[in-house]
């Protein structure tokens, strides 16, 4: 018995990027932090909102890559001079991604409380019907 994939499916003309796309996003290596949600603000726009307590506008990047969103935080290391008695805020790097889909375009970024907000719209595309002639050989 032959397996058939998603992208191999025969009713599913040119989506064979998406088998790609989801082996991407497996491999992406996000683990749990920093934490975030995912929100349906509107029929046609999304906010994305991760807790990034301790990292400064100039800490954070934000870029769109083969339309992957990739949210990427790295503090500064200021401790030379510091003794602490006790470290629980953990200084770390991270890297989120996150897989747009087509017509989805990142808005703006707001940083608010220690919460980084990412406004996503998505573009609704015009039904269009075409007609084909049938010719005769």
């Amino acid at each position: 018995m032959t397996k058939l994939t998603l992208g191999a499916h025969p009713f599913l003309l040119g989506f064979e990027q998406l088998e790609r796309l989801v082996e991407r996003t497996a491999k992406s290596g996000n683990e749990g932090y920093p934490p975030y949600n995912i929100e349906q603000t509107s029929e046609t726009s999304y906010r994305i909102t991760l807790a990034v307590a301790g990292f400064s506008i100039s800490d954070l990047a934000i870029t769109v890559e083969d339309n992957q969103l990739v949210i990427r935080g790295r503090q500064q290391d200021d401790d030379e001079g510091r003794l602490f008695l006790h470290r629980g805020i953990a200084a770390r790097q991270f890297q989120r991604s996150f897989v747009l889909a087509d017509g989805v375009d990142v808005g703006e970024a707001i940083m608010e409380n220690g919460l980084l907000h990412v406004d996503l719209n998505r573009q609704v595309p015009e039904s269009v019907v075409q007609t084909i002639q049938i010719r005769r050989k």
